[in-house]
Parts: structure tokens; C-alpha cells; sequence
């Protein structure tokens, strides 16, 4: 087997998304802990419950949703539970499973925090690109996503986050 290794530009571009991923994700996580006390995946789920209907989403779904595993979403919601913003209640359709729902005092969180976090993913992001671009990284990152997700049908596609076993998932 031969490696295809990276162009010089395919590296340059490589280098600078790891830089820009890495940069953007520490300044959104710096914002919500100050603003918040949680990290942008707590957020994540909090915004993604409130999004739902009856701001509550079976829990194999928030993890397919947000990209994660099922282990490292139960972890989110434990901490996220113990704080009072989420709660989990039992599945009736399906006794495997469990639903997190948003509480009142999680709405209220998150309430007080989408401006700041809002600002931070403009300021760092989305003033920094032409209208073009946004459509351009929107384009280029569903296709990057529709091959690394797949459909389940193509070998492989079994193994993203959330389809992926767990000793603990909780889901």
C-alpha cells in the first residue's frame, strides 16, 4: 500500500484548521466558563434541549445530535442533572433509554448565556468572513459530514460516536 501523503497545500489547509478549530474552541469554552461555569459541550446539550420539542430528547438521539458518544453525553447530563439544569426521566417507548430534559432553571442559564456566547462565535468566526465564504465552509463541512456519517448502509459508517458501544452509555 503506497501512502498518498498531503500536498504542500493540503498540508498548509490541514494546519490551519487544526489551528483554527483548536483557537475557536478554547475561546468558546473560555466564554461560557465565565459567563456560565460550563464547558461548550454542557452548553451544547442545553441548547440543543431547548431546541427540541418539550425541550426533551431521548438521550441516544442528543448523542447523535451533538457528535458524542453515548458514555461522554451521560457524563454532560450527570454533571448537567446534578446542578439542576437537566433531569432524566425514563423512556416509555423504549425501556433501554432514557430522556434529558431541560429544566426551568437550565432555560434560565441558557437564557442568560446564548448572548455572550452568541457575540463570541461572531467575533471569532463569522466577522471574519465574507458572506461567500459562509456559505463556502457551510457547503464544504455538510460534505464532510455526509461522508464521515453516512447512512449506516456503506462498511464503516457503524462506527461514529454515537452508534459506537460503551460499557456505560446510559442511553
Amino acid at each position: 500500500m503506497t501512502t498518498r501523503w498531503l500536498t504542500p497545500e493540503e498540508q498548509r489547509a490541514w494546519r490551519a484548521y487544526l489551528a483554527a478549530t483548536h483557537l475557536l474552541e478554547d475561546a468558546i469554552d473560555r466564554q461560557l466558563q465565565q459567563d456560565a461555569g460550563m464547558p461548550h459541550l454542557f452548553y451544547s446539550v442545553l441548547a440543543n434541549l431547548s431546541e427540541a420539542p418539550e425541550r426533551r430528547l431521548r438521550m441516544t438521539d442528543l448523542a447523535e445530535t451533538l457528535k458524542i458518544t453515548r458514555s461522554r453525553l451521560t457524563y454532560a447530563v450527570t454533571r448537567l442533572e446534578r446542578d439542576g439544569l437537566v433531569r432524566r426521566e425514563d423512556c416509555a417507548w423504549d425501556k433501554r433509554s432514557s430522556i434529558a430534559v431541560l429544566t426551568d432553571e437550565g432555560t434560565e442559564v441558557l437564557e442568560r448565556s446564548a448572548p455572550g456566547h452568541v457575540e463570541t462565535v461572531r467575533a471569532t468566526l463569522f466577522d471574519r468572513l465574507a458572506p461567500e465564504q459562509v456559505r463556502q465552509m457551510e457547503e464544504i463541512f455538510t460534505g464532510v459530514v455526509r461522508g464521515l456519517q453516512g447512512d449506516g448502509a456503506e462498511p464503516g459508517t457503524d462506527d461514529v460516536p454515537w452508534r459506537r458501544r460503551s460499557s456505560c452509555s446510559g442511553s
